[in-house]
């Protein structure tokens, strides 16, 4: 019987994917030319320069490890730049959705195996989980613990690379073609959607724990699927706020700037992924995760309950991941 993954990659196999990668960006080149040039947009383009520089890093990110781009967006944008998390989160979607969805096509042109059933079911999570914390959750956690949030996040991902990075590196498992494989990957959008909805990124991580702890995936197969459900998620959260309107100027200067690197930076870090160490990629990372971590709570906790937040939602991390942990080990002792 085929597996999932191998189910993926058959029925693609008619489809020149590169050739649609290549029709993306020259289209998107084009739609940018005619904003920039066409509706006189090049002066909004000059002044938000900074977040060009800012995405390089964040697209090679985003296409080389189970981060979006938005990780690295969103912590300039809130505590250098000091804009609203809000901005932050719409930026990192719209962002997202443009240079991870070239990743995703990029990989597929690579025809690198994906799991349909994992991203299938990942995909309808996160629209569950945007629409639940953008109109039941988000409004009822302040913008300081929004940003803890986020901080807790990816120092839980750091966390679990420093801890775990000799034995995920060395994964070699691949996901198993049963029903249940959607359902799993169903909670994990949208656990990671409803994340998503107030920092702008949290399903990546999420299928890429799920992927690594539980089914102790190859990180070939890992990363690439963490990406492309990033990319499909971030498209519908970014069509969401396009419908609720609130993407500011802001957000759309910065997008416009860094738009060019993006489509070219995500798929590049795919592609660096392949060459570069693995383990010295993640280590390096995730040092990056407990160093934001502790900018932001220099930055952002100043009172008891922040405290009290940030003790609570790392004590939770640790505990989900350990247990995550601890089912992969015992099912992959038990097909031993």
């Amino acid at each position: 019987m085929a597996t999932a993954t191998e189910t993926t990659t058959k029925a693609a196999g008619g489809i020149n994917f590169m050739r649609w990668w290549k029709a993306y960006v020259i289209t998107f080149l084009v739609i940018w030319v005619v904003l920039v040039a066409g509706f006189g947009h090049w002066e909004g383009v000059k002044t938000h320069w900074q977040m060009a520089i800012v995405m390089i890093m964040g697209s090679l990110v985003a296409g080389s490890t189970p981060m979006g781009g938005g990780t690295v967006a969103f912590p300039i944008l809130v505590l250098v730049f000091g804009q609203p998390a809000a901005n932050a989160r719409n930026f990192g979607l719209i962002i997202q959705a443009l240079g991870m969805t070239s990743a995703m096509i990029f990989i597929l042109g690579r025809k690198v195996p994906l799991p349909f059933r994992v991203l299938a079911g990942s995909t309808a999570g996160a629209a569950v989980g945007f629409l639940f914390g953008q109109y039941v959750l988000g409004p009822h956690v302040p913008q300081p613990l929004v940003k803890l949030l986020f901080s807790c996040l990816w120092m839980s991902f750091g966390l679990l690379t420093l801890a775990k990075n000799g034995e995920i590196c060395g994964l070699k498992g691949r996901v198993p073609d049963r029903a249940s494989v959607g359902l799993v990957g169903l909670v994990a959008g949208l656990i990671g959607g409803t994340i998503a909805s107030m920092i702008g990124v949290g399903v990546e991580m999420m299928v890429y724990t799920v992927m690594v702890l539980v089914y102790r995936s190859d990180l070939k197969i890992a990363v690439p699927t963490a990406v492309s459900a990033a990319a499909l998620a971030s498209i519908e959260g970014a069509l969401l706020h396009l419908k609720l309107g609130d993407i500011d100027r802001n957000a759309f200067y910065n997008w416009l700037a860094a738009g060019p690197i993006v489509i070219f930076g995500a798929p590049t870090g795919t592609w660096l992924v392949s060459v570069l160490p693995r383990m010295k990629v993640l280590y390096f990372v995730s040092t990056l995760c407990v160093l934001q971590f502790v900018w932001t709570l220099q930055q952002t906790a100043h009172s008891a309950t922040e405290w009290i937040f940030v003790a609570v939602a790392m004590a939770v991390a640790v505990a989900v991941l350990m247990t995550l942990y601890g089912t992969g080990k015992k099912a992959a002792g038990a097909g031993a």
